[in-house]
Order: structure tokens, then sequence, then C-alpha cells
């Protein structure tokens, strides 16, 4: 959808043992053989591979654990290409300490039985058996792994298994997920809508389960950065809005000219603290030149969520967390709360006021004047959109009453059919519980009001990331 980031490090590395070797002379480059397949599929999935090649003893092991870590490798694939002690594997793993996950693939789905036999020599027939036993070696690593307090993920099939590949490249973009959040600087600029309790979040928290920094803003600075933009630049984000809204006849050239002059400024402050993301809440007082720039955001701000760096409103940390990994995973992520249901249709409207993900809308996004922001001063331009009719997936950073972290997800689908046009974001969604106890479901789970959707249905690779962020996950359709 927008530019991701740059592909991660991922190790691989297959294990055999080096005594068949002599005894079985093809053995070993048939298993390499195997090994380059895996490797050109996880390379053509957008990462980069180290391969540390095919170890077949402890010795190997270290040489291999140590390649892995000066590359830096954020996710280990340990393919078992025949049975390997588990000594040619504990060392690599624990030295490189990256999650790991085991590829119990099969060359074939079944052994070739009729010429098996007529191979005659019992040498020959045996050698053909290693090639197919990648399975004897899976509950080896398991139970070493168990007993080592070593976290792995088991996925098992056959080297074109396509169901067993969704797996093996899930774990891959959940792990490019976990490393962008590691790197993230989250911009806060204001403070909470007050009163939202469900809203306030412990940052301590955040940065320990995520493990990215929050960066503290100043109103001041945004003052400073929007009273320093040049007519050119005001003009050329004039242009910017024209081509990427459809904006409305009636956006007087004030409004429009206040909006472009407060985007320029935000684009320069996100640049001036390299922000992956950013919450932000203010209201100041009538008059002042702070609630000149907040009731000027919207345009900006959207435009910033739709090229990478996401924006939720009323100071929404866990929400804008939520949104930076669906933008990560390709799938959007846009600021959202339940607005209404329809128990005629058996839908839930969900939407927002604020900044909206462009890049996810049904047509072309409408930037649109209000008369007033409800339940915030002043007024100016927002955006009129709905999110693509098809899958989508819901997800919110939920914080219990101990202060733990986990994911709440939901996927469902964006339906066609009647919404509000008061000048935010605004579809309609369908899910398999039903209306009623979708939302009974959702609100016992203990979220904020808030929520980010986000195309396509992603919760295989959430579920996949909350096992890598050691986070709680829950499903609840």
């Amino acid at each position: 959808m927008n530019t991701q980031p740059p592909a991660i490090p991922v190790g691989l590395f297959g294990i055999g043992l080096d005594t068949y070797w002599p005894q079985f002379p093809g053995l070993r480059p048939r298993l390499e053989g195997y090994q380059q397949r895996i490797r050109d599929r996880l390379a053509g999935s957008g990462v980069q591979v180290v391969d540390g090649g095919l170890v077949d003893s402890p010795e190997q092991a270290r040489v291999v654990a140590d390649q892995f870590q000066r590359a830096g490798v954020q996710l280990i694939y340990l393919y078992v290409s025949t049975y390997a002690l588990s000594s040619t594997v504990l060392p690599v793993v624990q030295q490189t300490k990256a999650p790991v996950v085991v590829l119990n693939l099969q060359p074939v789905r079944a052994i070739d039985y009729e010429a098996f036999n007529r191979l005659g020599d019992r040498g020959a027939m045996t050698g053909e058996w290693l090639a197919h036993c990648q399975a004897c070696s899976a509950p080896e690593i398991a139970c070493v792994f168990n007993r080592a307090g070593i976290d792995y993920h088991l996925v098992t099939g056959t080297l074109d298994d396509a169901e067993a590949w969704q797996e093996i490249t899930a774990w891959a973009d959940a792990a490019r997920v976990a490393a962008v959040m590691r790197a993230n600087r989250v911009g806060l600029l204001g403070h909470y809508y007050c009163g939202m309790l469900d809203v306030y979040s412990d940052l301590t928290q955040q940065a320990a389960a995520f493990g990215c920094h929050f960066e503290l803003l100043e109103m001041c600075e945004l003052r400073r950065l929007r009273e320093a933009v040049t007519a050119r630049q005001i003009a050329e984000k004039l242009a910017a809005f024209r081509r990427e809204f459809d904006v409305a006849p009636e956006c007087g050239e004030t409004e429009l000219r206040r909006a472009a002059q407060t985007s320029c400024a935000l684009d320069q402050l996100v640049e001036a603290h390299r922000l992956g993301s950013l919450a932000y809440y203010y209201e100041g007082q009538p008059g002042n030149e702070y609630e000149n720039i907040v009731t000027s955001v919207i345009a900006g701000n959207s435009l910033l969520t739709a090229h990478g760096v996401p924006v939720a409103g009323e100071c929404e940390v866990k929400n804008v967390q939520a949104m930076k990994m669906l933008d990560v995973l390709g799938a959007g992520g846009s600021f959202s709360e339940f607005y209404a249901m329809d128990f005629d249709h058996d839908v839930v409207l969900l939407g927002h006021d604020g900044p909206g993900h462009m890049v996810i809308a049904e047509g072309r996004v409408k930037l649109v004047p209000l008369p007033l922001y409800h339940g915030k001063p002043g007024l100016g331009l927002s955006i009129e959109m709905r999110v693509k009719h098809g899958p989508v997936t819901l997800l919110s950073v939920v914080q219990d009453g101990r202060g733990k972290l986990s994911l709440l997800v939901a996927e469902g689908e964006s339906v066609p059919g009647p919404i509000l046009h008061i000048g935010n974001t605004n579809s309609r969604y369908r899910f398999s519980l039903g209306a009623k106890a979708f939302v009974n479901a959702w609100s016992k789970a203990g979220p904020a009001h808030h929520c980010a959707i986000g195309l396509g249905h992603v919760a295989h690779k959430l579920e996949k990331l909350a096992a890598l962020l050691k986070l709680d996950y829950l499903r609840v359709c």
C-alpha cells in the first residue's frame, strides 16, 4: 500500500547428521537442494535471507550462530532436512537469541512406495527414506526447546504446501512488524482528551512491550514551524490536497490555506523528530493560536497516515500502536470507534472524526468543511470516507487492570449500505457472530473505545506478532 520498511534479515539453516554422508553419497546434495528451494522462496517473499547452510555438527552450529549474530537476524528458520541430533540445533538458537520457526517440511506429500521398493538394495532404500524423514526430529527438537525454556513455532507440511507457506511467510511478516515497532518513534503532541479514562496509557509499559520510543512534543514547536512556512510551500500543499482529496467546492480558500500551512508544519515536525507515528489532542483557549493550529490538522494528519506515519486523535497511544502494526502489514489501519448498530441489517457502523487512512478508502476521500467539531473546540476542514468493501480486520491494544498488554482482534467484512455523511470516516461492518454478540464479546475484552481497522483478514499474522512480542492474544471472531 505505502512504501514498506527495508527487508529484515532472517536466518535459515538446515540440519543433518554427518554420519550419514559417507554412508549415503547422494543424500547431502539432495537435501541441500531442498534447502535451496526454501531459501529462494523466502527471498521471493521480501526478506533478506542469511543462509547458514546445512549444519551437521555442534562445532558447525557455533559457526552459524556467530554468522547470525553478526547479521542481526530477527527470526530463524530451522529446516529439518533429515534426522539430526538436537545438539546441532541448540547452540544456534541459544546463542543467537532470535525467535525460531521449525520447518518440518517433507519434499513430497507421500513416499512413492512402489518406486521405493523397486530400489531393491536396502542401503539405497534407507537413503531414500532418510530424504523423507523430516518428522523424525520434530519431537526431539521440541523436547529440547521445552526443557531449555526456548519459545519456538512449528510448521509442518511439504516443500510446496500452500498452507505451510502461508504460515512461513506470515512469521516473516510478523517479525518485520516487531522490528518496525522496536525502532518506531511515537510522537505525543498535546494531552489526553480529559475524562477518557479508557484512553489513558502507561507509556513505560508500552515501551517495554513494543520496544518503541516516545517523543514528547510541544505545541510551541509546531507553532514555530507553522509560522516559518512559505507561500510556495502552502501552494505545493494545496496542490497535494487537490491531488489526493476530492475537495468539496464549499471549502473556503481561507480554510484550505490554513489547513495547508498546518500540514506543512506537521510534515516538518515529523521529519525533525524522525517520527513513525503520532498521537495528538489539544484544545487551547478560544482565539488562542494553539486552538487555531489544532482545528486545522485533520487534512495534514490524514496525508501523514496515508504515507506511512499513522496519526491517532484524542492522544490515543494504544490505538496508534495498533494503526502502525496494521500499516506495516500493508493493511492500512484507520482510526475508528463504534458509531451505531443497524439491527435491521445486523451490521455495526464504525468511524471517527479526524484523520483516516485514505489508502483503504472506497473511492476518493472528500475534504469537506465542518461548522463544528463534535465534542471539540472550533471548526475547520474534515474528511469523509468509507472503507473499501470486502474483508477487514479490527485491532486494539488492550491494557488490563494489572497493566498487562494484549492484542484484541476480530475479522469481519466492510459491506455496502447507507452511512452517515457528517464529515467523518464511516463504514458498515458485518461479523460472523452477528452485531449483538460481536459488540458484547469485543467490549467485554476490555479495549478502549477506539480500534484500528485494516483491509484483509490478517488475524493469523497478528497472532504470530503477539507471540513474538510475548503478548496475550484474543480473537473474538
